[in-house]
């Protein structure tokens, strides 16, 4: 399986003009294939799209200067926009799994930079990495590289910072997990609740949002392509790449715990586009990065030789009592806590989902039908039901 280690460096001055120039070579390249694209009835192959591009481009006043970078990331990025086109058909088609794709845009200056380097536009050697008509740079080497890496990709964020990204081969490994199975719940307050009982809270990035909205309002009031205007953009750049790398960080962290601890992970499927639809925790849920969760668990448990498992998201496991089975129908969004009428057992709202989720996931669920013709289901449960609920409070 393919893995990505990603390294940050510090280009020196000229090293930056140099990197400026490429990603506006491979940025140009792009745009001008992708307008190509639009206007032809067929899309033409790579090595057209080369030939217009690339080749007879450079042969052009307008375009002479595509010959002073590396031709490598020019023709990749044509690649990779043969790529982005087979991924929006296949994804019209229905063969692409996921929603669906859009077709591909046109590249802003103002984005995130990058130019890909495959075999030969590149080499390590001596902890440096010798990059085409930029020069050696010197990443900061936070773990060794497992295989030789076949492309290396040179990324410049909006907060001005530099990465260069490895794509490697990674060799499956097994180590012994400590637990069978684990079912997560996922929610805002607590990030995740896991059926053994553990829960982890996700980090606090309010100091952070107030700071951004503080700059935004601060954005707003400037002239347009002012100093004072890009310095207060790159602060609020600074800013995001801060709460994204606080939850990045989280999330590495917690996935890697719970793959390395146990042989099962069974997640539930969210349909978070249609969460955000909520105006009222929209911004709540975008920040958690649940997709993103789903990803690393699934990514590490390949790695690691882990069962990974997504229930369906109509499953009523918030409805079930994960003891007896007895479904006690919806409850309001401020239940905390809830007695089973059934059986008697008292169940945390989102520790009693979690376990439900272990069980479907590992196929060995109670039997709904059963407990349907024992009991119906009833009515959603309210505040006022005292026999039902037992703690109520806002999520």
């Amino acid at each position: 399986m393919k893995a990505r280690y990603q390294f940050r460096f510090y280009p020196t001055d000229q090293q930056q003009q140099l990197l400026a120039q490429l990603f506006g070579c491979v940025r140009v390249v792009w745009n001008d294939a992708l307008a190509i694209c639009k206007q032809k009835e067929l899309l033409p192959s790579n090595n057209d799209l080369q030939k217009l591009v690339i080749t007879q481009a450079k042969k052009t006043l307008e375009r002479e200067w595509l010959s002073e970078v590396s031709n490598i990331p020019l023709q990749q990025s044509v690649a990779d926009l043969g790529v982005a086109y087979k991924n929006f058909f296949d994804s019209l088609k229905g063969k692409r799994k996921g929603k669906k794709l859009g077709r591909p845009k046109f590249k802003k200056k103002t984005n995130q930079q990058s130019a890909r380097f495959r075999i030969g536009g590149f080499s390590i050697k001596d902890g440096h990495v010798y990059l085409a008509k930029i020069g050696n740079v010197f990443p900061i080497w936070s773990r060794e590289l497992p295989s030789s890496p076949t492309s290396v990709t040179v990324i410049k964020d909006c907060a001005n910072r530099y990465f260069l990204s490895f794509v490697v081969e990674v060799q499956p490994v097994h180590i012994d997990a400590k637990n069978q199975s684990i079912g997560i719940d996922l929610g805002l307050k607590t990030f995740a609740v896991m059926s053994d009982g553990e829960k982890a809270e996700s980090p606090d990035y309010s100091k952070l949002d107030r700071k951004i909205r503080k700059l935004q309002k601060k954005l707003a009031r400037q002239p347009k392509d002012s100093r004072r205007r890009n310095r207060t953009g790159n602060k609020i750049a600074k800013l995001h790449n801060q709460i994204s790398d606080t939850r990045k960080d989280f999330l590495h962290k917690l996935s890697t715990k719970i793959v390395n601890e146990n042989q099962a992970i069974v997640l539930e499927d969210l349909n978070v586009s249609g969460m955000v639809k909520n105006r009222k925790l929209s911004f709540a849920i975008s920040l958690q990065g649940w997709r993103e969760f789903r990803t690393f668990c699934q990514a590490k448990s390949e790695k690691l030789n882990r069962e990974f498992h997504v229930i369906s998201r109509w499953e009523p496991t918030s409805q079930v009592c994960s003891e007896c089975g007895y479904k006690w129908g919806k409850l309001d969004l401020k239940v905390r806590s809830v007695q089973c009428l059934n059986c008697g057992t008292e169940h945390d709202r989102d520790g009693n989902a979690a376990k439900n989720i272990e069980q479907v996931g590992m196929g060995h669920c109670h039997d709904s039908k059963r407990t349907q013709r024992e009991g119906k289901t009833g009515t959603p449960a309210h505040l006022s039901e005292v026999s039902r609920i037992t703690e109520a409070s806002a999520r």
